[in-house]
């Protein structure tokens, strides 16, 4: 993160990390350099180091300074979509013969990334509920080499407490990464917790608007930042520069947007609690949820994401979800449209079989920035 960003506010920086005037015009947004090859001064003799834009892009180096600002890290990476960002990740950190602890809560391709692909190549992985640290410590053995965390996690919006999984990293001598693309580093900033590297899909809160694919890493070493840019280039599933202005022009507003999520999902919270046909809420910011402490205390507010379950079982979730007409029916989440999915049978629906299974009875909700009494009312009408 550039000095000159380290004392602004969050909304600041969003606004003005990596978003430098155009030299040549003066043009106060980023141009898009849709361009795969630069124009050298003599041999080697690069403008900007710019030569090939898979090793880098001025559309893209814009993106990584803002990620890096936001996140309070040292080295921002930009990737064509989240898992292409995990993926070189776990192939810069772990060999044949590694271990990983993954939580018992996950995204649906991120476990699947861990047990079709990453297992075949000789890296085991044990599941452990992270919102407990004495049952993260329990997995851990000598072979571990990274802790993955999702806080709050997707979709049963469970809470891990950073700081304490990051003690059990370091005694390990374990990364500790977490995946933060729930919150946003707008609602939590898990590298000052003491996390080694923050995930993102900045298809969701970052970009905002259901428009682009995205992955990203943050890192707090600048070593190891190095490192994996040297994968990223190697394996090359980079953003490309017109995807990184769009996620550039979708994170200037990611505060108001969070700030505007959280409110709704506070709302539709408390609907949801009181509705006959609600036999569970999943919310961190509920009292009764279990991570509620936790949540309050690494967190700014909590989100726009919640989980419920429907009386009446599958048939009835389903049922819910196919009802709504505000809400639109699709996997993703992060938008400023509202959305509705089954967990089960939508984003989820790799896990089956597995300890990662999720209940039947899940209805998901990506709350957006529309009128709150409008959400109410299709709610209700979904509910029935």
């Amino acid at each position: 993160m550039s000095d000159e960003h380290t004392h602004q506010s969050f909304e600041t920086r969003a606004i003005h990390a990596g978003n430098t005037a155009d030299p040549l015009t003066g043009a106060v947004v980023p141009p898009i350099y849709q361009v795969s090859t630069y124009k050298q001064d003599g041999v080697g003799g690069l403008r900007g180091g710019y030569e090939y834009s898979r090793s880098a892009n001025p559309t893209r180096t814009a993106l990584e300074e803002n990620l890096a600002a936001l996140e309070g890290g040292r080295r921002g990476l930009a990737f064509a979509s989240g898992l292409a960002a995990e993926d070189c990740l776990l192939r810069t950190l772990l060999t044949p013969g590694d271990h990983v602890v993954i939580p018992n809560d996950a995204y649906g391709g991120t476990f699947r990334l861990f047990a079709k692909v990453v297992q075949r190549w000789g890296v085991d992985f044990s599941v452990a509920d992270t919102s407990d640290v004495e049952a993260v410590r329990a997995a851990v053995n000598d072979r571990t080499k990274v802790i993955w965390v999702e806080t709050p996690s997707n979709p049963l919006l469970g809470i891990t407490d950073i700081a304490a999984v990051a003690d059990v990293a370091r005694t390990a001598g374990a990364k500790l990464v977490v995946d933060n693309t729930f919150a946003s580093p707008y609602l939590q900033q898990p590298l000052s917790l003491g996390a080694d590297v923050v995930v993102h899909s900045l298809t969701k809160y970052m970009g905002g608007h259901s428009d682009v694919v995205g992955g990203a890493l943050v890192t707090a070493d600048e070593a190891l930042g190095e490192e994996l840019a040297y994968h990223q280039n190697a394996m090359g599933a980079v953003a490309g520069p017109f995807d990184s202005w769009i996620v550039l022009r979708g994170i200037k507003t990611l505060a108001v947007r969070m700030d505007r999520h959280s409110e709704n999902a506070g709302k539709i919270v408390e609907m949801l609690t009181q509705h006959p046909k609600v036999t569970q809420v999943l919310y961190p910011g509920l009292p009764e949820h279990p991570g509620h402490e936790i949540a309050a205390k690494q967190m700014k507010a909590f989100g726009g994401m919640i989980s419920f379950r429907v009386a009446g079982g599958e048939a009835a979730a389903v049922e819910v979800c196919n009802r709504a007409k505000l809400f639109t029916l699709g996997e993703s989440l992060g938008g400023v449209e509202s959305l509705i999915e089954h967990p089960g049978r939508m984003t989820h629906a790799s896990v089956a079989g597995s300890a990662l299974e999720v209940p039947a009875d899940l209805v998901r909700l990506s709350v957006g920035i529309e009128n709150v009494d409008d959400l109410l009312a299709d709610l209700r009408q979904a509910l029935g």
